[in-house]
C-alpha cells in the first residue's frame, strides 16, 4: 500500500502528470469561458446596437425620419478605397439625411466620429464615437466635456470653404485646444473628408431603391 502511494506521489511529480493537469485545467477554463460567452453574446450585441442607435439619433433629429436607421444602409467606397457604411434617414421614402463614420489619427490613436448630413450638404450633427486622446486636453472633443463639437452644426463643404476647414493655427476658423492642437486638427480634417465624400457620392447616397429595384 505504501509502495503504491509512493509511486502515485512520484507520478504526480513527473512532467507527464503536470502536462495532463495543465491540459485538464485549460479545458475546464475554456469550456467555462465558452458558456459564459454564449450566455452574454446576445446581451452584448444588444448593448452595441443600442449605443449605435443612440449615436445616430444624436446627429439626426428624430422628426426627420420614419424608417429604421439600423436597417437602412448602403455601402460606398471613399477616396482611400475603404468601404463606408452609410445609414439613410428617410421620411415618406425620401432621403432626409445620411449618417456615416469618419476616422482620423489623433495624438494617441484613431479618433472615430459619426456625422449626419442633410441633402443640401449641411452638417446636422457630429459626435465622437471613440478616441484615446489625453484626458483634460484632447477629450474636449466629447460633447459631454465641451461644446466644441457643436460648432460644426449647420456648416458645409463651402461654408466656411476649403481654407476655413482647418484650426486657427493652420489658418482656418476652428479653435484648437491649449496644449492639444493635434486632436482638434484631426477631427476637423476627418469632418472635411466626410463632406467631400458626401459631395462625391451624393447621387448614390440620396437615392432610395424601390421594391421593384431590390
Amino acid at each position: 500500500m505504501r509502495e503504491k502511494a509512493e509511486k502515485k506521489s512520484k507520478f504526480r511529480e513527473t512532467v507527464a502528470y503536470q502536462a495532463i493537469l495543465l491540459g485538464a485545467s485549460t479545458l475546464v477554463a475554456t469550456t467555462l469561458l465558452s458558456f459564459g460567452n454564449l450566455a452574454t453574446k446576445d446581451e452584448i450585441a444588444l448593448r452595441i446596437e443600442e449605443d449605435l442607435k443612440a449615436s445616430l439619433t444624436q446627429v439626426v433629429p428624430e422628426d426627420l425620419y420614419d424608417n429604421e436607421l439600423l436597417a437602412s444602409t448602403i455601402s460606398e467606397e471613399n477616396s482611400k478605397g475603404e468601404s463606408v457604411l452609410v445609414y439613410q434617414a428617410t421620411l415618406n421614402n425620401v432621403v432626409t439625411a445620411v449618417i456615416f463614420e469618419v476616422t482620423e489619427n489623433g495624438y494617441s490613436g484613431k479618433i472615430r466620429s459619426i456625422i449626419g448630413i442633410a441633402p443640401d450638404g449641411r452638417i446636422l450633427g457630429v459626435r465622437i464615437l471613440s478616441h484615446s486622446e489625453t484626458p483634460g486636453l484632447g477629450d474636449k472633443i466629447e460633447v459631454e466635456k465641451d461644446d466644441w463639437i457643436l460648432g460644426f452644426d449647420g456648416l458645409s463643404i463651402n461654408n466656411p470653404g476649403q481654407s476655413g476647414w482647418a484650426v486657427r493655427k493652420d489658418g482656418g476658423q476652428f479653435d484648437q485646444f491649449t496644449g492639444a492642437t493635434i486632436t482638434p486638427r484631426a477631427v476637423v480634417k476627418s469632418i472635411r473628408s466626410g463632406l467631400e465624400f458626401f459631395e462625391q457620392k451624393k447621387q448614390v447616397l440620396l437615392h432610395v431603391e424601390t421594391e421593384s429595384q431590390r
